[in-house]
This record gives C-alpha cells, structure tokens and sequence, in this order.
C-alpha cells in the first residue's frame, strides 16, 4: 500500500521538479516541450479576446457588415480583429503574422506589445513590419539573452557580419552596405570589446580591408595584426592614417568617374578596389587635447573623420566607431561626426550624456533601456539605427586570443593598401613561456 503511494504521489512530483529544474537550467528544452504547446492554445484560445481589450479591432467595411446582417443573419456587428496568416512555432518562441485590417497601422501593434506579453504570458513581444500592411509577432518564451546561443541559420552576404544576438532570437548582423557606418559606445566591463571581438572575427573571413586606429598603443588592436593592412597606436599615426585614407577615397572618386559609376559595387570585379572598413578604438583619445600644437592635429583628425563619414560610402571605405564615452564636450565636431554614423550599438553607460549622444537623436525611447542594463549582464546592449527601431542584444563570449587566432588563421586575405603600406603592422613573435623562480629558496638538508 505504502509502496503504490509512493508512486502515486511521488512520480508527478519527480516530473514537476524535472520540469522546474529544465525550466531554469535547459530553457530551450523546457520551451519546445512545455512552453510552446502551452502558448499555442491560450493564443488560438484568447485571441479575439485579447486583441478586442488591447485596443487592436476595428469596425467591419460595411460590405463585411452587409454580409453577416444578409447571410449570417445577424444584427450585432462585431469589431474585427487582425487576421492570422501564419504561426510559426520556433526553438526559442512563437511567430505569428497578421493581417492589418483598414484602420490599424504597425504603430498600434507595437505599441500594445506589452499587454499582449502579459496577456499570452511569453517573455517579450517585438513587432516588425514585413511588408505594407503585414506585420509579424515575434514571442520569445524565455530570456535567450541570458546564454546566447546564435541561430543555426545565419545571414550572409557580401559584407554582413553576424554580431550578437537580438532578444527576439534572430541574429544582429552589420551590414555594411545598408547601414555604412556605425558607433558602438560602453563603458568598462560592458561588454563593448566583445562586441569588437565578435565584429573584426566576422570581418577577418570577409574580401576586406581592415585598419585600425588604436591610440592605447595598439593594446586592444595588436592581436589582431595578421589581419590588419595598416595599425595606428599614437594620435600622430592616426592623423597620417587618416590622411591616406582620404586621399585613397579621391582616389577611387577619380575611377568612378572616369568608368561613370555611382559606387565602387558599380565597377567590373577586375577593376574594383578591395572594401575597407577603418575601426576606431577610444575615439575621446583622437578629441582629447594638451597643446596648441595638439589642438590643430586634432581638428584635422576630426575633420577628416567627418569628410569620410560624408563621402567614403561610395568609394566602399566604412567606419566603425567605438569608445567608452561621447558627447558634446568632446570638442567641436562630435556632433557632426556623430550625424554621419546611422548604425548605432549602445551597452552600459556611466552617463545619461553619452547614452543620449548615443540613441537620443535617433530612438529616444532606447536611452531608457541602455540605462537599465545592469553590470552584471555584460555584452548586453541596445542596437538602433536611423529607421527608429531598437532592440536589446548580446554577444556570444569570445576571448581575445581565439579573435587573434581567427585573424591569424584568415592572414592570406588581407590586401595591401600602398597608400598606407608605412603603418602595415608588425606581427608579434609568439613569446615562450617562462618558468618564474620559486619565491622561497629551499633550505638544504643537514646531517
């Protein structure tokens, strides 16, 4: 009798706490067995219902009311609610793609995103617009920003890099080619040198350029030399650095115009110059003055910065700019330098300035969130761009030495620039490891 209570009662609560324990230690496993099944049935079963008290129906056209006061035969007419095309289940949520009836925009949608997460009980809600008058649901059951993992399928392209992961499980990719220029801000223990870990690994397998500027004496940017056609690590070797970059953009302006192209993707392969994507490393150190003599080699730095944020677009040159800090008290130029970079990745701040000067003139909605990242969430950060839409993301761990062991591994792609060919870094000699002496000599035996 004790024996057959014992597995009565016992064996439910074996499954309840295996469930808990996979709910919290296996989410994804948790959500495609119990999750999932669960939010599709209050979903199908609250929909209409939902959708009425969050505001998203509207009155039937009057043919739709003709018909059911003509067929139905029925003389209440019930608002309408956004049709459902497809749900989709996935490995880390629910999609669901709506119909807009006549009378509800996007907007509407999004903004009642958070009475419907609370409403189907799933983690967060984010809308995105595929197409006029479509919009899709994307559900994530669970936090997928606690332990990335990035999707199995990533986006490819001629310059798309995969970064991070967005919380609605898709992949955040830069792409060059839609969004040329980009400012990734975070202070220490962000997070922010993942972020450029990830960035210059992806970039590194790519038909690219790289140079970089990192006036730390190249402490973030040496490891990576195998990949870099051009390294500098004072501000006097970025203001050359720079230069040449200019002048190699009037350069390819004189090809375009000569082949009469708009762009260098214009241009036949054979006669293409290679892409080139300049990374900034601390860029308050290129803005930070002590002297006159200082002050003048600044304001050209910034200058030209701002004529290659303007311009090198075209002429296939990109920059990706990162530091802890960035405001206007940086000195003359930061704003307009800031105007020219449409992509925009902001991680924990020590400011509300730099976190405004970061999101504030394109999402002032995302400044919030990037305030509310807590420290102990690093690589957590809030991405935007100049279409106003935002989203939290978070990048997979890398380390240093396996970003420098993809550099190295991708070294026979990097092309020579001969504009910079005197500032094409030298790659560190591996040192051995030395044995240190023990710190307290043994004493000799005695007789």
């Amino acid at each position: 009798m004790a024996l057959s209570t014992l597995w009565e009662v016992g064996l439910p609560l074996a499954g309840a706490g295996g469930l808990g324990v996979a709910k919290v230690r296996a989410p994804r496993l948790y959500w495609s067995l119990v999750g999932l099944p669960v939010t599709q049935v209050r979903f199908t079963m609250t929909y209409r219902s939902t959708m009425d008290v969050c505001g998203l129906t509207v009155q039937p056209s009057r043919f739709r009311a003709f018909l059911v006061r003509t067929v139905a035969r029925r003389s209440d007419i019930q608002p309408v609610p956004p049709k459902i095309r497809r749900v989709r289940g996935t490995s880390t949520g629910l999609r669901v793609t709506l119909r807009l009836p006549a009378g509800l925009e996007p907007a509407d949608v999004v903004a009642a995103s958070e009475r419907l997460r609370h409403a189907w009980g799933v983690h967060s809600v984010n809308v995105v617009e595929t197409k006029p008058g479509f919009v899709e649901l994307r559900m994530t059951g669970y936090d997928v920003l606690r332990r990335v993992k990035m999707p199995r399928r990533l986006p490819s392209g001629l310059l798309t890099v995969p970064v991070a992961l967005r919380e609605d499980g898709t992949a955040f990719v830069r792409d060059y080619l839609k969004v040329p220029h980009a400012l990734t801000l975070g202070a220490n223990q962000s997070g922010k040198s993942m972020y450029q870990r990830n960035l210059i690994a992806g970039l590194a397998r790519l038909n690219v350029a790289l140079v970089g500027i990192d006036c730390k004496r190249g402490v973030e940017q040496r490891g990576y030399a195998p990949r870099l056609s051009a390294l500098a690590i004072t501000p006097e070797e970025a203001s050359s650095v720079l230069d040449a970059l200019v002048g190699e953009m009037e350069d390819r302006f004189d090809l375009l115009s000569e082949c009469g192209a708009g762009d260098i993707w214009d241009l036949p392969e054979a006669v293409r110059p290679v892409p080139v994507v300049l990374l900034v490393d601390e860029v308050a150190e290129l803005f930070l003055v002590a002297t006159k003599k200082d002050e003048e080699r600044r304001d050209r730095m910034v200058t030209q910065m701002i004529r290659l944020g303007q311009m090198a677009r075209a002429a296939g040159i990109y920059l990706e700019i990162c530091g802890q800090r960035f405001g206007s008290d940086l000195g003359k130029g930061a704003t307009t330098l800031r105007a020219q970079l449409t992509g925009r990745v902001v991680h924990r701040v020590n400011d509300k300035q730099t976190a405004d000067m970061g999101l504030g003139d394109i999402a002032p909605d995302a400044v919030v969130a990037v305030t509310t990242i807590p420290p102990d969430q690093p690589g957590v950060a809030v991405a935007g761009d100049s279409s106003g839409g935002w989203s939290r993301i978070r990048t997979p761990e890398l380390s240093a030495a396996k970003a420098a062991e993809i550099c190295a591994e991708y070294a026979h792609l990097t092309p020579d620039l001969p504009a910079l060919a005197a500032y094409r870094p030298v790659v560190p000699a591996k040192v051995p490891p030395v044995e240190s002496a023990p710190l307290v000599k043994p004493i000799p035996a005695t007789d």
